[in-house]
């Protein structure tokens, strides 16, 4: 009962903590979300304890927020979505008037 509640906790502070970010930190906080839970599975299953699951964790969120920062199209510019008069949608660094 006690794990289960921890649980609900952890998950809980984890979404508080994402929702001041915008857009592009959320996707890098949930590539390292995704990348510690596939660790801490990979870990686990591998040496069969808690220690290597953590370490598996501790790896695989670093390396899951290195993808998603990588994988961020956003270099300083912001994106807007322009539509031209064929009715195609494309993106491009927004115009400033």
């Amino acid at each position: 009962m006690l794990k289960s509640l921890s649980t609900i906790a952890v998950a809980g502070l984890l979404a508080l903590s994402v929702a001041g970010c915008t857009t592009s930190d959320q996707r890098v906080a949930g590539y390292g979300v995704g990348g510690a839970a596939l660790g801490a599975l990979a870990g686990g299953a591998i040496t069969g304890s808690g220690r290597g699951a953590l370490a598996g964790a501790a790896i695989g969120g670093a390396g899951g927020a290195l993808v998603g920062a990588a994988t961020n199209n956003n270099d300083g510019r912001r994106y807007c979505t322009y539509e031209n008069r064929y009715g195609e949608r494309y993106r491009a660094p927004c115009r400033r008037y």
